[in-house]
């Protein structure tokens, strides 16, 4: 046989055998994008089939995503040949080695992230207006580029070559629906092999699947994160409405409650009327009727709480409706030994909303401060000119001087039935916060040197301006 027979059968030969084993890699590569939907898990078995030594391909790799907003790639991962130790085939079925998928366990992911590599890899940001001008090509035009160009090797605008200590290397996009969203930088900086043609193209086709498993497993962990949101929406829903089944049961019975407790206090008040004072009777009364005043005011705060608001939108003045309250618990505040100290301005202060329902946030508050000081002390009640949001709004103010609330009941104090009062409700602060979103406004609490401040913000009518008023 002649010799060039004999050399082009053995190069025939060796081109079977190369693409026999091309077809293997493509196909554990495969194996491999399917066999896991961890997306970082996935970025660190890209990278190790790359550069294992078993694979003959490259000796380092290194993973930048693209940032459209900023058009930086940011580093976020790097692995070379010494650091994929636990790379190996998995084999679902011996016999069959088309069965088989490349897989990386946990204690090896975390080796890999702790190398001296992927450490310099994560803290390297590439400026695409900026930065290398030939990974910027890669990005912009979205086709690999082998980079042998001494000029690149020597480039000033950047210490993207210098850092790595790069010879010569390929950036290839990762592209998926013609979007990008990285970059694989491969080299050989150890051995400076130089990077084949053959292998340029395993590097593409890993590079085109690889880009599409990413984008399969964001859209799956997005899809996931979806299907988990709605299932807490479902149970918030399924207990929204047992709360509102609890909510009518509640208000019919307080309904029904009502009535005889009403009974029961007006009787108790008409015998209390025939005892004498200081006997064992009048005191067994006196206790009936105060019980019965107790839980009529808890009936009257559920059914208020638990019915539903409707509101009689109308011009109202805000500081005639302060000033309301304040005259009708003047009296009382001197009684418990508490000075009242007012700055409530002229004008008209108009705001859309009911004026009752307003005048009971103002009555709830100034009772919660009253209680707040049982041996007296200073109440503060101010209204003045504010903004929420970019609206010009009104501010009324009640400050008082009873130690304050615990930072860490603050965020509790306007649930419902959450109360620090041996015979509270826990209802009043939240009828006073749903009756101030209703109209429009905000409810906010503040904690002073020496109390506690309570702030309403309503938005002003329109057209209306308190300083020119």
């Amino acid at each position: 046989m002649p010799d060039t027979t004999i050399e082009k059968s053995s190069a025939s030969a060796t081109e079977a055998l190369q693409a026999q084993r091309d077809l293997q890699l493509f196909y554990l590569f495969s194996t491999t994008l399917l066999s896991t939907m961890q997306l970082n898990k996935l970025l660190h078995l890209i990278l190790s089939a790359l550069v294992c030594e078993d694979n003959g391909l490259f000796c380092r790799a290194m993973l930048f995503l693209y940032n459209q907003k900023t058009d930086m790639l940011q580093g976020m991962l790097g692995i070379c040949r010494s650091n994929t130790d636990g790379f190996r085939v998995v084999f679902s079925d011996p016999d069959n080695p088309l069965s088989g998928y490349w897989d990386l366990d946990a204690d090896a992911i975390a080796r890999q992230m702790q190398s001296d590599l992927c450490l310099k890899v994560r803290e390297t940001r590439i400026d695409l207006s900026e930065g290398c001008q030939m990974v910027a090509h890669v990005v912009e035009n979205k086709r690999l580029y082998r980079i042998n160009d001494v000029e690149c090797l020597n480039c000033r605008d950047c210490d993207f070559i210098s850092r790595f200590g790069i010879s010569s290397f390929v950036a290839v996009p990762l592209v998926t629906r013609n979007n990008l969203i990285g970059v694989i930088i491969v080299d050989n900086p150890v051995k400076h092999q130089p990077i084949t043609d053959q292998q340029l193209k395993v590097l593409q086709l890993f590079a085109n699947q690889a880009g599409m498993a990413i984008e399969n497993t964001r859209l799956y962990r997005n899809l996931e994160e979806t299907h988990n949101e709605l299932q807490d929406t479902r149970q918030r829903l399924v207990h929204g409405a047992h709360l509102a089944a609890i909510g009518e049961m509640a208000a019919s019975i307080s309904h029904e409650l009502k009535t005889p407790l009403i009974t029961i206090g007006g009787f108790a008040a008409r015998l209390g009327r025939m005892l004498p004072e200081n006997t064992p009777q009048r005191h067994y009364l006196d206790t009936i009727i105060s019980e019965s005043h107790r839980l009529e005011r808890l009936l009257g705060d559920i059914l208020a709480f638990s019915r539903k608001p409707t509101i009689c939108f109308q011009e109202c003045n805000l500081r005639g409706v302060v000033k309301e309250c304040l005259d009708d618990y003047v009296v009382l505040l001197g009684e418990r030994k508490i000075t009242l100290e007012t700055s409530v301005p002229s004008g008209s202060w108009t705001v859309l909303g009911d004026s009752n329902q307003l005048k009971q946030v103002c009555i709830n508050l100034l009772v919660n401060a009253q209680e707040a000081m049982p041996q007296g002390g200073r109440l503060q009640v101010g209204l003045r000119a504010g903004g929420d949001g970019g609206r010009p709004c009104a501010v009324v103010s009640i400050t008082d001087s009873g130690g304050g609330i615990p930072e860490e009941l603050q965020s509790k104090i306007f649930t419902p039935f959450f109360t620090t009062k041996r015979h509270g409700t826990g209802l009043g602060l939240a009828i006073v916060n749903r009756i101030v979103q209703n109209h429009g406004g905000s409810l906010k609490v503040f904690n002073t040197d020496d109390g506690a401040e309570f702030q309403v913000i309503l938005p002003l009518a329109p057209f209306d301006d308190p300083q020119t008023a």
